[in-house]
């Protein structure tokens, strides 16, 4: 059996991945009232404990995360905690994706000051660690083009500290095609793009990504299994998929995880991958996802050192830094 190559995560929202203890430490500092004072009061209206009844749902636990966002301050150390945490799952490399208009809904800051924060931040956490992050920024759909445009506008004043454009929220609401010129912006300041499709939506979701919008990657594409032809479009472009075991559960996109189609994505040859989504929402971390959560999946052993090395073929990464890296 061939060994794991180097611990890799390409789908972490930072926003969801902020600590207990840093929420209620910045709600103190800022005096926000939370609904509970001790980790134990606070953790059930933060981390799910059941499948929620869809996405919306699942994405109501961001709530208390953002709601301690009252500075930049707050933005700037929620993403070092980030980096800080990877090194502490043992990741050598994470792409960690923010919407910068969500982190600044709450306290009304500025989009492009939270990206400069979060910039901040994730560096502080790399010098700190030696762990390489790069990151992605995501327009909100659930906004609507005419305020993704601003938030667009917020990512590429800061453009060459970004590596890549998503675009999450609600899938089922706002497709894809409302988003076309958006990501040709993005393309043309030299940015990668991966787009979440297939989650809350169906197969051709994942079609119009790939083929309006130029993903070169999928976050989630669940229903990609629905359509053998969207199969064969993944195989053939080899289009990564970022796929997300747990919060897939939890957002009741899948009623377990052993209908997951991440076994038949793999089998398929298709360059699938195993991440964590928003570990701090679904109380999980890497190890949990590649020991527990993908045998529950069906997985062997061998296809999830494949889903890793997928994982480090598909990533962000030049060649150099990549051979370096994954060495």
């Amino acid at each position: 059996m061939p060994a794991r190559p180097p611990l890799i995560d390409l789908h972490r929202h930072l926003d969801g991945s902020v600590r207990l203890e840093t929420i209620l430490d910045l709600g103190r500092l800022h005096k926000i009232p939370l609904p509970g004072d001790t980790l134990d009061a606070l953790r059930p209206h933060v981390v799910v404990t059941t499948p929620q009844p869809g996405l919306i749902e699942f994405l109501a636990k961001f709530k208390w995360m953002t709601a301690v966002l009252a500075d930049y301050d707050a933005c700037r150390r929620i993403a070092r905690e980030n980096v800080e945490d990877a090194h502490r799952e043992g990741i050598r490399y994470i792409e960690l994706r923010f919407s910068p208009a969500f982190m600044a809904d709450a306290h009304n800051l500025d989009p492009s000051r939270v990206t400069a924060a979060v910039i901040e931040g994730v560096r502080e956490g790399e010098a700190a660690t030696g762990v390489k992050a790069n990151l992605i920024g995501i327009l909100t759909r659930t906004y609507g083009p005419v305020r993704a445009r601003r938030e667009l506008r917020a990512l590429l004043d800061h453009k060459d500290e970004i590596t890549a454009l998503d675009l999450a929220g609600d899938e089922g609401n706002w497709p894809a095609e409302l988003f076309i010129e958006h990501f040709k912006e993005g393309r043309d300041a030299g940015w990668h793009v991966t787009v979440h499709a297939g989650e809350a939506a169906g197969a051709q979701s994942i079609v119009t990504a790939v083929d309006q919008l130029g993903a070169t990657r999928i976050g989630h594409a669940v229903r990609a299994v629905e359509d053998e032809g969207v199969m064969a479009l993944l195989r053939e472009r080899r289009i990564g998929i970022e796929a997300n075991l747990t919060s897939n559960v939890q957002t009741s996109t899948g009623p377990d995880y052993a209908s997951h189609p991440l076994r038949k994505f793999l089998s398929a040859g298709l360059l699938a991958t195993i991440n964590t989504d928003d570990p701090g929402i679904s109380g999980i971390d890497l190890a949990y996802e590649l020991d527990v959560a993908a045998p529950a999946a069906g997985l062997d052993e061998s296809q999830i050192v494949r889903s890793l090395e997928n994982a480090w073929d598909i990533a962000f990464l030049g060649p150099e830094e990549r051979a370096s890296l994954r060495a």
